[in-house]
């Protein structure tokens, strides 16, 4: 049995940015309550570690930030790396909360495009999932936002004016690439400004370079869009067979016996704790025939 470890893999540097951020938010702040709205990202092991320092997480599936802050009272919020909406920030002052902003700079730079393409009096295409902190904090920016899931979204749209379109950060290449083609025929005047970030493309290419591979290995939280969008690629890369799992926990022997080539690969909010635990987990059993089940997880520290 052959592992292959895929490069990149750990955290990308907007979750890097927005953990140190957190850490010294709490460490600055001695006997502040501090909340986090939403998940700082989507790893429910990096919640854990930054629930320890002290961070109240207020989330909630189904509800939006705007909503989620009716649970803040005081002390100060922390918005996540997913970035957030102007009504958000206006909300959160009128309520006396102290804000400090842990949005990825990549995302910053996709909301400064779409505001200043907006206030031209122009419509924006955002290519993104639904119910998304992204794409919520994006869409929510001007009424001029048209969110698109997929190709279909496209035809319930009337005529729109100088059109731009644009992206999740974290979405497929693949998916993205075939929303845009459908966009550009409807619109063929529109301007494209593909946003996918450096992190998630470099992973994605990565994955859809492996050949003669038999199972896919993709160590992420089930919440996570960029970890799901490598099992996908996967997939569509035919590679015989693709996992998502949260940590080793999620390991079977029957998922990999009688495998050749075993590739694992992480999303960019994954601890690389969790992607080692389980290259060396499967490097033990190619080596010796014998599965050993990790009596626990490495949970990562800030």
């Amino acid at each position: 049995m052959e592992i292959i470890s895929v490069m990149p893999r750990g955290y990308c540097q907007g979750v890097v940015r927005a953990l140190r951020i957190a850490k010294a938010t709490v460490q600055n702040n001695p006997g502040k309550k501090v909340s986090m709205l939403g998940m700082i990202v989507h790893n429910q092991y990096v919640v854990d570690a930054c629930e320890k320092l002290g961070i109240v997480f207020v989330e909630e599936p189904g509800k939006s930030r705007l909503e989620l802050l009716d649970r803040i009272d005081s002390g100060i919020v922390i918005f996540t790396a997913h970035g957030i909406s102007d009504a958000v920030k206006a909300k959160s002052i009128a309520k006396g909360l102290t804000i400090v902003d842990a949005s990825c700079p990549d995302v910053i730079e996709t909301h400064t495009l779409v505001q200043s393409h907006c206030a031209k009096g122009g419509d924006v295409l955002y290519i993104g999932k639904k119910g998304h902190p992204e794409s919520e904090g994006t869409v929510g920016l001007s009424d001029r936002v048209h969110l698109i899931t997929s190709c279909e979204d496209l035809a319930n749209l009337n005529a729109l004016h100088d059109v731009l379109i644009t992206n999740q950060t974290t979405l497929s290449l693949l998916d993205s690439k075939e929303i845009i083609e459908s966009a550009k025929r409807k619109y063929p005047n529109a301007i494209v400004a593909e946003e996918i970030c450096n992190a998630t493309r470099i992973r994605q290419d990565a994955v859809m370079k492996l050949k003669n591979i038999d199972l896919l290995i993709v160590v992420g939280d089930h919440r996570s869009n960029n970890s799901n969008q490598l099992k996908e690629i996967g997939i569509h890369s035919d590679i015989k067979e693709a996992l998502l799992i949260d940590s080793v926990e999620d390991l079977k022997e029957s998922q990999i016996k009688e495998k050749k080539r075993i590739a694992v690969t992480s999303g960019s909010s994954t601890p690389n704790e969790l992607t080692q635990q389980v290259i060396d987990t499967l490097k033990d059993y190619a080596n010796t025939g014998i599965y050993h089940q990790p009596a626990s997880v490495k949970r990562p520290s800030l």
